[in-house]
């Protein structure tokens, strides 16, 4: 067996039913991800200070620009926000969606987009921003139509390869651009929670690997070419999971009793 398909497998067996089973096997995952996903766009972040807030609920002897702090905060606050859902595996929608950014973006929008472009977290985008180096993203009358048949052809699919679908989730999203802000933190939160509501673990996108993870979001851009990204996803669920794997087969692996070693 592959070591996704182990991943997979692993993830599987926890047989989460519940926000407490859920809270237990996500106890690290969390504030590994939202320290990896913020450090994507803000290399302010640190995972001392993530893991603070996470367990705290506050951060002691901070000097750096607040706007890091708020960011991992509210990574906590959507954690909180989106753990029923998940156990009850209810469908994305444009509501749920708006929700996320306006929990993930609240109190960081600049003054400049605030004010000057009066973009408002938990709200479509009202100017054409665009991203990456082809320069996409859905203009604004088309936005909501464009997530919206996004979210339709995902919450359609019955297959059993959710992952290619949330790749594809993933890469749209961010191709749509649909926000003034906070796209990315929104799309990697939005791809998880469509993992997870398919039984499928999420996944750390590590900031070590950002560049590779722009490229294969760039392939998509340039030449709707999946499959780069379809494996970087593969390899960082691996990387993610890879430690709870071998904990798993440690705890397996029948350990010698006193006869053993009597007979040596």
């Amino acid at each position: 067996m592959d070591k996704y398909k182990q991943a997979v497998t692993l993830w599987q067996s926890y047989g989460i039913n519940s926000i407490a089973s859920l809270d237990k096997y996500l106890d690290s995952f969390r504030i590994l991800f939202a320290y990896h996903s913020g450090r994507i766009e803000n290399e302010e972040i640190t995972y001392h200070d993530t893991r603070e807030i996470f367990e705290n609920g506050q951060v002691s002897n901070y000097t750096g620009n607040p706007r890091a702090l708020f960011e991992q905060h509210n990574q906590k606050l959507c954690y909180e926000l989106l753990k029923e859902s998940i156990i009850h595996q209810v469908p994305l929608s444009i509501e749920l969606i708006k929700e996320i950014h306006k929990v993930l973006t609240n109190g960081t929008y600049d003054e400049r987009r605030y004010i000057t472009n009066k973009e408002r977290p938990g709200e479509f985008k009202k100017h054409d921003y665009v991203t990456g180096l082809h320069e996409v993203g859905s203009p604004v009358e088309h936005v909501e139509a464009d997530l919206a048949e996004l979210i339709t052809e995902v919450n359609h699919y019955k297959g059993k390869d959710p992952l290619k679908v949330a790749a594809y989730l993933h890469a749209k999203f961010e191709y749509i651009h649909p926000f003034a802000d906070g796209n990315g933190r929104v799309g990697r939160t939005v791809m998880n929670y469509y993992l997870m509501i398919k039984n499928h673990p999420p996944l750390i996108i590590y900031d070590e690997d950002k560049r590779l993870y722009y490229e294969c979001l760039q392939k998509y851009d340039e030449a709707e070419d999946l499959k780069p990204l379809y494996e970087f996803l593969k390899y960082e669920t691996e990387k993610t999971w890879e430690k709870a794997m071998k904990l798993a087969d440690s705890a397996n692996h029948e350990r010698k009793g006193l006869s053993d070693f009597l007979e040596q």
